[in-house]
């Protein structure tokens, strides 16, 4: 889909082997060399009202941003680590941080944007305590989502996880006799259509609104305050040449405190977001923990 709006850039990308024959964009932080460039910068959602209000705010600035839409998280980071962006924003730092280990990349987090709570919905329950035991829950597959829905699951008291969890845990550490129900793996967007097959399901924040639910409707979730939940801050990302881009770093102060893009950032979420400002050394030394976690 192309947006009429000045600074979207049609259209989402279908293939990653079109990317790779586009031309590849200079990286570098000299901010001469930026001076009257245009900025790529990758989202997933460019259609959501506020980067409208993101693009026209930075143009204030003197910053020309184009925005590149992904429909498809997996193409974003090979695009950044490819040149075809300049930075993008859409992932958080447990996300990255797989990205990178199995491609040997090295993007790094240059700001924070928000924390989202991640829920869990039922249409056939207004709470935890009615879901019975043996029901079936479902969960995001991909390998990010999967463990933080474990952990949601093993907070409500639905599932023991043997080890306690951990940012890689899997439905194989589920302490069956422990737990009080079963868990289903379906790819992320299709747990938000499956709310009329299972008793319940954690559903990406992206698919709520296709689940027909709010997200106030969630009957758990987990919480953005807990320092365990500091891997799941979502990140401006640049490739490591690039994280004192001056430029790009203006971006991030441009986002983190303008009113009118916050105020569309919340209610784009359903009036979940937690706005953070944590410095980009402590996201980088977050990313390089997780990265050796995994490992």
């Amino acid at each position: 889909m192309t947006f009429s709006k000045r600074g979207v850039l049609a259209a989402s990308l279908t293939a990653f082997a079109l990317l790779l024959t586009a031309c590849s964009a200079p990286s570098g932080g000299d901010a001469e060399d930026d001076a009257g460039a245009t900025v790529k910068l990758g989202v997933v959602g460019a259609s959501d009202p506020y980067w409208e209000t993101f693009v026209d705010a930075a143009e204030e600035e003197g910053i020309d941003v184009e925005l590149v839409n992904f429909d498809d998280y997996n193409l974003a980071n090979p695009a950044l680590a490819a040149g075809e962006i300049d930075i993008n924003q859409f992932q958080h730092i447990i996300y990255l941080a797989q990205h990178n280990n199995a491609t040997g990349d090295d993007l790094q987090p240059i700001g924070a944007t928000a924390i989202y709570p991640l829920g869990l919905y039922s249409e056939q329950y207004e709470s935890v305590e009615d879901i019975p035991d043996g029901a079936t829950v479902a969960i995001p597959s991909d390998e990010t989502n999967r463990a933080r829905a474990l952990l949601v699951l093993q907070s409500a008291g639905l599932i023991t996880l043997k080890d306690g969890g951990t940012v890689v845990s899997k439905p194989d550490d589920i302490d069956a006799g422990k737990s009080r129900v079963k868990v289903q793996e379906l790819d992320a967007a299709l747990t938000a259509t499956s709310l009329g097959d299972v008793a319940a399901a954690v559903i990406n924040n992206d698919f709520v609104e296709d689940a027909g639910v709010k997200f106030s409707d969630a009957i758990a979730q987990d919480d953005p305050s807990d320092p365990a939940a500091f891997p799941y801050i979502n990140i401006f990302v640049t490739r490591a040449d690039d994280t004192e881009n001056p430029t790009y770093l203006k971006l991030v102060e441009i986002y983190q405190n303008t009113q009118e893009v916050l105020d569309g950032v919340y209610e784009n979420s359903g009036d979940t977001a937690e706005f953070v400002k944590t410095p980009a050394s402590e996201l980088q030394e977050s990313l390089a923990k997780v990265q050796a976690d995994i490992k």
